[in-house]
């Protein structure tokens, strides 16, 4: 609880202490004897107790007149209770501030437990860097870090800048970035983002981003700015408050003056009617409560792992009917893999993957990378020589004395050399020695382990289109796609091949309904901000990807955009519900009050009394 809000119960808490003993003096001694003078005891205490419980509420509305905002809740609550008092209904006219501060207490701890949801994510902002100058390890701001500078990351300690393990391993805790609460394991070689906690060993860490480009910058930059884009029912609601608060004011006005005018007095009993429309009329439940359940929205899709740039984006993601999805790192790891090894009859599929290894160990491709991490045995550098790579085909090198080739078809028949033909979908190696075909190795990229579940759930929530975007071959998307369940493919496609096809796509939805774009590289940032919503798997995706997204999912888990969607129902639902629960009731007891049927405190009820169910309701949307 903050201490603002704690200063203002306190103050709220003398306030009704002093209203109760206000009303005491009221039934028991309402007036005191000074010599010759009657003075009204119950008066002062009852404006003693105003002063402090709403003393603030004045002063709120004094300034803002003063700044020409005249119709807010501040003005409302300061004529209503001061004609109350004007008709000697003292008791009421305290009774209406009381409850409406205990109403902006309540509202003021709902916003910041919704806030805090989010704010959590702040304290991934790390204090200090351990930069290794002259040997020794200097403490100081992340900001003074150079890229290429080493950094000392100690256990119990938050990595402060993005960078690569040089030195140690260890565990790390993503929970703040990731929502994921098993640690992620590094060691030497492995890229690490800042915002982590080490658990464990000690790290040396290569520094590769500056401070305001790391990963925990960019993230606290798109938290803060969360709240800035307004959705169309937050919008609506302030347009709807600039006219209604007039207008009702207006109306109260009219009831006050032209029924004693038309009936020839009953002045005291229409001034009454018309300052309880006043209090009823106040739109605080809207104003309040449907930023509250937006923000309680925003809260809740951070905790898991889900960054919403707005309200604005958490809305639109209701009305999503189609979802278009690139295949590498969005559906598929992006981490490519040994799959299959098929060696010829005579040759052993340990010698097959050894020749592969060896003719590729000087390459940086990811194809090499695969083959050696799944040949897993140290590379003895004097076993090969005169490596030769020839970009598109393969490699050439002498390995133990004798030559050898590891590349495609293509490069193999250039060389006069007969490969057997790969039934298996992937990239393919085809590995020879001294001419002689020894097989092939197949090689693929992982489909994510929630990726089916994701496809499974678009449907469900009844995606009019599911659409898988690739630049791969077609025969390898093909077979994602109906591993995944998805029918409408488009592969072979450059990045301006991935915009014209989402032209094509946004031209065939309806009107009110969102296309909503997945992607992770540097090439699907034209696409991501051409989409009506652009999702970016943050973990391991490409700055610009996340910059020109709308949604960041930083588990790089795509069942994430199912929740993400069911987070923004469920927040839409509550803002529903509380529009027509505090229309309604307000327009009730509203005519109630025009016919003299509804009292103050039904009043208090209709302004309060809804604010604080619908402020209740609103929390839901944190859950």
């Amino acid at each position: 609880m903050s201490r603002k809000l704690k200063k203002r119960i306190k103050r709220v808490g003398i306030g009704a202490a002093v209203y109760i003993a206000a009303v005491l003096f009221s039934h028991f001694v309402p007036r005191i004897a000074v010599g010759s003078l009657q003075i009204n005891a119950a008066l002062i205490a009852f404006l003693a107790a105003y002063v402090i419980i709403g003393g603030d509420v004045v002063k709120n509305a004094v300034k803002n007149i003063g700044h020409g905002q005249i119709f807010d809740e501040n003005f409302l609550m300061m004529v209503a209770t001061a004609g109350a008092f004007i008709v000697a209904e003292y008791e009421e006219a305290v009774a209406v501030m009381l409850f409406y501060q205990v109403g902006e207490c309540f509202q003021s701890y709902a916003v910041n437990k919704s806030r805090k949801s989010i704010a959590d994510l702040m304290d991934i902002r790390p204090d200090y860097a351990n930069v290794i100058r002259d040997g020794e390890a200097v403490e100081v701001g992340p900001e003074e870090v150079a890229i290429g500078e080493t950094i000392l990351v100690k256990p119990g300690e938050r990595i402060p800048l993005d960078g690569t393990v040089m030195k140690g391993n260890s565990s790390l805790d993503t929970m703040a970035l990731t929502g994921e609460s098993l640690p992620r394991d590094v060691a030497e070689g492995e890229e690490v983002i800042s915002g982590c906690v080490n658990l464990s060993g000690v790290l040396e860490v290569r520094v590769s981003k500056g401070f305001g480009e790391s990963t925990v910058a960019k993230i606290l930059d798109l938290v803060e700015n969360a709240g800035s884009k307004k959705s169309e029912a937050e919008h609506f609601i302030t347009k709807f408050a600039r006219y209604y608060t007039p207008i009702v004011v207006g109306l109260a006005v009219l009831l006050a003056i032209i029924p004693p005018l038309a009936a020839g007095g009953g002045w005291a009993d229409w001034i009454y009617r018309a300052l309880s429309f006043l209090v009823i009329s106040c739109p605080c439940a809207l104003v309040i409560s449907i930023p509250l359940s937006f923000f309680g929205g925003l809260g809740g899709a951070s905790r898991n792992g889900i960054l919403i740039k707005g309200s604005n984006y958490l809305e639109a993601l209701a009305d999503a009917e189609m979802i278009v999805m690139d295949k590498t790192g969005t559906l598929t790891k992006g981490i490519f893999a040994v799959k299959t090894i098929n060696p010829v009859s005579g040759v052993a599929p340990e010698e097959l993957l050894e020749t592969a290894a060896y003719a590729e160990s000087f390459s940086n491709h990811p194809i090499s990378k695969s083959l050696l991490q799944s040949y897993g045995k140290t590379i003895d550098s004097s076993r090969i020589k005169d490596v030769e790579e020839t970009a598109g085909h393969g490699i050439s090198a002498v390995f133990d004395g004798r030559n050898i080739l590891a590349g495609n078809s293509r490069m193999m028949e250039s060389r006069g050399i007969t490969v057997k033909t790969a039934a298996e979908i992937g990239t393919i190696v085809h590995v020879a020695r001294e001419k002689e075909y020894l097989g092939y190795i197949v090689i693929a990229d992982e489909v994510k382990a929630d990726a089916r579940e994701a496809v499974d759930g678009f449907k469900k929530a009844g995606m009019k289109n599911i659409v898988m975007l690739t630049g791969d071959q077609k025969k390898t998307a093909d077979c994602i796609a109906e591993e995944l369940g998805i029918t409408e493919v488009y592969a072979e496609l450059l990045p301006a091949g991935k915009v014209e096809q989402v032209e094509k796509l946004l031209a065939a939805k309806s009107e009110k309904g969102r296309l909503v774009f997945v992607g992770d590289g540097i090439n699907d940032a034209p696409v991501l901000a051409r989409a009506d919503i652009g999702v970016a798997m943050g973990g391991l995706g490409s700055d610009a990807a996340i910059e020109a997204a709308d949604v960041v999912i930083m588990t790089d888990e795509p069942s994430k955009i199912v929740k993400a969607m069911q987070i923004s129902k469920k927040t839409l639902a509550i803002v529903k519900q509380n529009i027509v629960f505090a229309i309604g009731v307000k327009v009730l007891v509203l005519l109630l009050a025009a016919v003299g049927i509804a009292t103050m405190w039904a009043a208090v009820f209709a302004d309060v009394g809804v604010a604080v169910i619908a402020i209740l309701n609103a929390m839901r949307a944190m859950k």
